[in-house]
């Protein structure tokens, strides 16, 4: 079972999407939900022109620190009255097996919060990215590429279905980056009532097949079955075809290929990354 979940946030961004999903599956899963707020530290805050006279830029120093005190009040205002709505315990000292919830402030830069509080996590929980508007890819990637756990992406605009994770699709293709998917979200698929297996094309040369998989799981108590597609937009078909199947969670290896390639290029995950109106479980 998932112990637990980390919600790594900054002020600017709306976090209600994100606590939705992950207090979701920490009232399944008895877990700990941990609100990992990142704050600018004082040397971010420097105005960058040397130019300015001491007593201004002592000024700006002021202001800005201000402000910051002051969006970390509203954060832990909202994640109050979330917890209060919720009727969430607020503790430091969680409980194993209790659905619990903390806020924790850091300053520095959004990677190393996550780094730092993600290494240790089961689950870290992240917004759908805005490539649009250029937000939320920074905290997308240092999820994936800095902490070695699985990211819930959660897609924008979009509410928490009742029984999240009930039925999750499973993307295969043998791969190394589909393994650790499978390996790392054990937990999701023993609390789900049912696995779907994915699976397209050739796969990787001497991966293993979905039937081998099939027997992985079985091992484990996990009753799986598999569902084949052919197609030329393997991201595009995962999506549709986690729909079609009655699923609502979607479980993935990220970025086979390096994410400035898959970005430039179109690779499945980046379009998976943009198109996505489900949750999905990324694994890099």
């Amino acid at each position: 079972m998932l112990r637990k979940i980390i919600v790594p946030v900054r002020g600017d961004v709306m976090i209600d999407t994100v606590l939705e999903h992950a207090t979701s599956l920490a009232r399944q899963h008895g877990a700990h939900l941990v609100v990992a707020h990142c704050r600018k530290s004082s040397k971010d805050l420097r105005p960058y022109s040397r130019a300015l006279p001491g007593f201004a830029r002592k000024t700006m120093m002021a202001q800005a620190e201000t402000l910051a005190d002051q969006e970390e009040q509203d954060v832990r205002e909202k994640l109050h009255q979330f917890a209060l709505s919720v009727d969430m315990p607020e503790t430091d000292t969680p409980v194993a097996g209790t659905a619990s919830i903390a806020f924790v402030e850091e300053y520095g830069q959004m990677i190393d919060v996550i780094k730092h509080n993600g290494r240790l996590a089961d689950l870290v929980v992240v917004n759908q990215p805005r490539r649009d508007l250029n937000i939320g890819t920074n905290a997308l990637q240092s999820a994936l590429y800095e902490t070695g756990r699985p990211v819930l992406m959660c897609p924008h605009d979009v509410h928490v279905v009742p029984d999240l994770g009930a039925h999750i699709a499973i993307a295969w293709n043998g791969s190394l980056e589909a393994s650790r998917a499978v390996a790392t979200t054990l937990d999701l698929a023993l609390a789900a009532r049912k696995v779907t297996i994915l699976t397209g094309g050739k796969g990787e040369p001497h991966g293993a097949t979905a039937e081998e998989l099939v027997g992985y799981y079985q091992m484990r108590g996990i009753t799986a079955e598999i569902n084949r597609f052919d197609t030329r937009n393997p991201g595009a078909e995962l999506l549709a075809k986690t729909t079609e199947v009655g699923a609502n969670l979607l479980v993935m290896g990220a970025y086979g290929h390096n994410h400035e390639r898959e970005t430039l290029f179109g690779g499945n995950t980046q379009v998976v990354v943009d198109k996505a109106k489900i949750p999905v479980v990324l694994v890099h």
